[in-house]
């Protein structure tokens, strides 16, 4: 039987006012077990920590004069105090924690020591040690976070033998659950997966004039028009198809000479076969029965100081492994994270377990390189946990079990499905870690043909969305100039001839992109994958495009 996806749920950042005056507060209500129409980023550690300092929970004017809020008790207490209990509860239970509902816990508990600590007021004396144990306490809940994600992932019985399609799947699946269907799809390979941020892109269409669409990135590494064909026409239900797709990647992902690997283990896998008696990955239809347990966070009172208040977190019923991670927001208002590249304190720091992931050079596919890192685990901490310092033991010289291995991709996808890679492209560089290959020897342009399946499956998808009155855009993705040496050109070249007569025939929009920026390396993470940087830049070139009918936002449920 397929197994169910289950959604990645996340905790409300909500905005309390007192008076004239806004102070910013994380608090949560004992009510309904359901969760909130909003789907929160799935941070990787790339995302997770970003360039900038926490949010403070409190704002400007404290001196003015603010009215009683109508709360049922108010008792004044100390922030510090509050944040230093739940983080020792958070590290205790830590070391314990084996169960999925174990790292729900944990992070439940890290969530409030980061709000506790954060309301520390900034003319405390305390005010700058409590500032540096957010960030630490927040590397410690991305860190519990992703323990309790290991566990889900590693629940699921039901493969179609790509690591990234799998995650990419069940992330879809749960953003059309919170959302709805996006108004726009991005397909296509690695090469789209980086190429095209949907948070850009968004962003870019709403300053024209466009606001709410929602975008989703649904690209997987190695994949050609057969994958793509795949994932449109058997893989989604008709109830779960966008208003538009953007199909964004090159001439590498319709060579029908070359070996489609990523194809052929699809074919084979399991939910394939599924797929083939009709049975499609889908995911529960009702939310789980859950009892409410109450915490305190911090609140605004009328007398400028914050003060605690009932709010819910909620634990699974007996037996029931239900409980989501909470998830902080990437963007807007509320904590965020912020980069830290010290050893620091806390459970594990995010740099000693999660190096950043290096491709190798060769092939299409986003390929992690293999890492000589050493695994550590926990040693026990003091309890004072303002204090205390986590020490990493090599596993060689212990005797307990290493902590869970963490998939590195789930982490590097933001919520919308793009990954994000910030490394800038230098030549000088690059080529002293890995062999240059031409294009004479690459196999992806090996036995070139751009007719035969890959063809067929082209034509598929044309005819699928036309019938289904999709509008289809497809854009050839930029490359570099050390890139396209002779062998590639040539193939480029008849790619475009052949897409624009396509294009004209068929009634798809082509762009072409692939010799947009050929000298700008700081747009490319390497010879052919765009970084952060030229993902931006193609989302608003998008954007920009006013030959480009948009479509009107279908649904006004927010992403968050």
């Amino acid at each position: 039987m397929i197994r169910r996806y289950i959604a990645s749920i996340s905790t409300s950042i909500l905005k309390r006012t007192c008076a004239a005056t806004t102070l910013l507060a994380l608090t949560l209500g004992c009510s309904s077990t359901k969760p909130p129409n909003t789907a929160a980023p799935s941070g990787s550690i790339e995302s997770a920590v970003l360039a900038q300092s926490p949010t403070s929970l409190l704002a400007q004017n404290l001196n003015k004069s603010k009215k009683p809020l109508s709360v049922a008790s108010c008792p004044q207490n100390d922030g510090f105090t509050e944040s230093v209990n739940f983080a020792t509860q958070a590290s205790n239970l830590a070391q314990s924690a084996n169960s999925k509902q174990d790292w729900d816990e944990v992070a439940a508990l890290w969530v409030q020591a980061v709000a506790w600590m954060q309301a520390v007021p900034p003319g405390s004396p305390r005010r700058a040690f409590a500032e540096k144990k957010v960030i630490e306490y927040m590397r410690n809940l991305v860190y519990s976070q992703q323990q309790a994600s290991a566990i889900r992932s590693q629940a699921s019985t039901v493969s179609f033998s790509s690591d990234l399609l799998n995650e990419q799947l069940e992330l879809y699946l749960s953003y059309v659950a919170a959302v709805g269907p996006p108004d726009v799809l991005i397909v296509g390979s690695s090469r789209a997966l980086q190429g095209v941020d949907p948070k850009q892109l968004k962003h870019s269409l709403a300053q024209r004039g466009r606001p709410g669409l929602k975008v989703f990135n649904f690209s997987v590494n190695g994949a050609t028009a057969q994958v793509v064909d795949f994932q449109l026409r058997r893989l989604l239900k008709p109830g779960h198809l966008p208003q538009m797709i953007i199909w964004a990647d090159g001439v590498r992902g319709f060579n029908s000479g070359r070996d489609d690997r990523t194809f052929n283990s699809i074919v084979d896998s399991e939910g394939s076969q599924l797929l083939a008696l009709g049975v499609r990955p889908e995911l529960p239809s009702d939310e789980p029965n859950v009892i409410p347990l109450c915490y305190r966070f911090p609140q605004p009172c009328a007398n400028k100081t914050f003060r605690r208040v009932q709010a819910s977190v909620h634990r699974p019923l007996s037996g029931q492994d239900s409980h989501p991670p909470i998830k902080f927001l990437s963007s807007g208002t509320g904590i965020l994270p912020v980069a830290d590249t010290s050893s620091g304190t806390g459970i594990l720091p995010v740099a000693d377990t999660h190096p950043p992931i290096k491709f190798l050079s060769s092939g299409t596919g986003i390929l992690p390189a293999a890492s000589n890192a050493a695994r550590y685990e926990l040693k026990p901490i003091a309890a004072d946990a303002a204090t205390q310092k986590a020490q990493l033991i090599p596993v060689s010289r212990r005797t307990t079990v290493a902590m869970r291995q963490v998939n590195q991709l789930t982490y590097s996808i933001d919520s919308n499905g793009f990954m994000a890679m910030s490394a800038k492209y230098n030549p000088n560089t690059y080529y002293r870690e890995r062999a240059y290959v031409s294009g004479q020897y690459d196999r992806d342009y090996e036995n070139f043909n751009l007719g035969g399946k890959q063809a067929t499956a082209f034509n598929s998808v044309v005819a699928f969305t036309k019938a289904r009155k999709i509008p289809l855009i497809f854009v050839n993705l930029p490359l570099t100039n050390d890139y396209l040496d002779g062998t590639r050109l040539r193939a480029e070249q008849q790619f475009r001839q052949r897409m624009q007569q396509l294009s004209r025939q068929k009634g798809f929009a082509f762009r072409d992109f692939s010799q947009r920026w050929p000298g700008r390396n700081d747009y490319f993470v390497d010879p052919s994958h765009l970084n952060r940087f030229g993902a931006i830049a193609v989302s608003s070139l998008l954007a920009a495009d006013s030959s480009i009918i948009w479509p009107r936002p279908k649904s006004r449920r927010s992403e968050g």
